[in-house]
């Protein structure tokens, strides 16, 4: 019964939106309007087929490969200079000023240097995704409970099972919310560089749609980026269920208790 009622509030708005979107465009002629309709149709007629493997499985590759290099990358980093004042001290000035840079712009600067092969966009989603996850780790690093972490100094943790055993655990919900926020950035950059740059992928499909005004293929394929998005938040948040089992189970007693 909670699941029915968890799927149909997530059904509720979305068929209400599609249902609005329907009655405003039944006696629309413009070509360049979507009818739910048509664009139905053109996902399956034009998208549901090689066009899946050749366009759509690329981006997903991309995305997934720069994604988890960040990441992973992230994780370390945030680790090491989280547990360290000096390399904090060193490296904020260099961090805040990478991350005011858009990774879009250096797009140009990455096709001249790494062409316009896969490298160059697997490279700029791990870019802009590096930053919010790296800095969300080496705030979770900081922010550990002081009592906790001079009691496992006084236990005789140090090194790696201190950081294995209490560090990552206590920065864990940081990092998981820097990981979310990533989510969104991964998915942009793959568009955007498949826009610009690019002989196959969404990005590049649904622009040269739009060049040929192939209206309805094109609107399907933003449908399908969105399909994307909404795949990776379910993935995500059944991974951070996991993950953070143990936090969110602590969360449910402070509530019941207050």
């Amino acid at each position: 019964m909670r699941t029915l009622k968890a799927v149909s509030a997530a059904l509720a708005l979305p068929i209400a939106i599609v249902l609005v979107w329907w009655l405003a465009t039944l006696n629309e002629t413009n070509p360049f309007v979507p009818k739910p309709g048509q664009l139905v149709s053109d996902l399956f007629t034009v998208w549901a087929g090689p066009l899946l493997v050749e366009e759509v499985l690329p981006s997903i590759y991309r995305l997934a490969v720069g994604l988890c290099g960040a990441i992973v990358v992230g994780i370390l980093l945030g680790l090491l200079i989280g547990s360290n004042r000096f390399a904090r001290k060193l490296t904020g000035p260099i961090f805040e000023f990478i991350r005011a840079v858009p990774p879009p712009v250096l797009l140009p600067v990455l096709l001249l240097i790494l062409g316009i092969d896969d490298r160059s966009k697997i490279f700029l989603i791990f870019l802009g995704c590096l930053w919010p996850i790296l800095l969300n780790t080496i705030d979770g690093v900081r922010s550990v409970d002081a009592v906790l972490a001079d009691t496992t100094r006084t236990y005789g943790m140090h090194g790696w099972s201190r950081l294995r055993y209490f560090v990552l655990p206590a920065a864990t919900p940081r990092i998981m919310t820097g990981i979310r926020l990533a989510l969104p950035i991964a998915i942009i950059l793959m568009v955007v560089s498949e826009m610009y740059a690019a002989l196959d992928g969404l990005g590049y499909r649904i622009m040269l749609f739009k060049q040929t005004f192939q209206m309805g293929p094109m609107w399907a394929g933003i449908v399908i980026i969105g399909l994307i998005g909404i795949l990776i938040a379910v993935l995500f948040r059944v991974i951070d269920r996991r993950v953070l089992a143990w936090y969110y189970g602590q969360r449910e007693v402070e509530s019941r208790e207050s």
